[in-house]
């Protein structure tokens, strides 16, 4: 098999079922009853969590395509996204669960905004969840096609935006273990990194190109 092979036939389904995994066992310990004394808490923390980490390795895809040659794993990006977006509707979706319905008051959007604007670490995961609703309404390439390359690439450059929004979320939120937190913000921006310096090496090929 070629390498384009290799990762549609294997890499591209072990993906989808390793970013199932999360969500399967949190139907598991939901069913039988493991999730604590706060099972909402929990599932909540276990949402974010496969959120962020789906984030994280979707932008490590393009620096583990360019380091190893194997320009098919571009197709993971998509699937890895999506996953992400899916995991963090869950958790604001427990969030308003936890908020209005739990708390005896009923759906108010009202309260629940006001939660979210009052609250910092909520502002900053709720503004990362918004930026990454446009992000999955134009991950197809039907929608690159209408925005152009250039113009679909600008607007996919938020993904970086909006993980740092969730790495500082969640460093606000646990405020006293932040190794687990920390580690995703070295991460984050270590590909931060990676991605600037591969544009400026483009941007130097280029230049080189033109002035030969």
């Amino acid at each position: 098999m070629t390498q384009g092979q290799v990762v549609r036939r294997i890499v591209k389904p072990a993906v989808f079922a390793g970013a199932l995994v999360p969500g399967a066992l949190l139907l598991i310990d939901t069913m039988a009853g493991r999730l604590g004394a706060n099972p909402v808490e929990e599932i909540t923390h276990r949402t974010g969590l496969a959120a962020l980490s789906l984030l994280v390795v979707t932008l490590a895809v393009t620096p583990a395509r360019d380091l190893s040659g194997v320009g098919a794993l571009a197709v993971l990006r998509r699937p890895l996204g999506l996953f992400a977006f899916w995991y963090a509707v869950l958790h604001l979706l427990t969030y308003v669960v936890d908020q209005t319905y739990l708390s005896g008051l009923g759906l108010s959007p009202a309260a629940v905004w006001e939660d979210i604007r009052t609250r910092p670490y909520i502002t900053l995961g709720f503004s990362a969840f918004l930026l990454l609703i446009p992000l999955a309404i134009t991950s197809t390439k039907g929608w690159i096609k209408r925005l152009g390359a250039a113009r679909w690439q600008r607007l996919h450059r938020l993904v970086y935006v909006a993980c740092a929004l969730a790495v500082l979320h969640f460093v606000w939120l646990v405020k006293a273990d932040l190794l687990l937190p920390v580690s995703f913000g070295v991460v984050v921006g270590a590909l931060l990194l990676y991605r600037l310096g591969a544009r400026r090496r483009r941007g130097s090929r280029r230049a080189a190109a033109a002035a030969g």
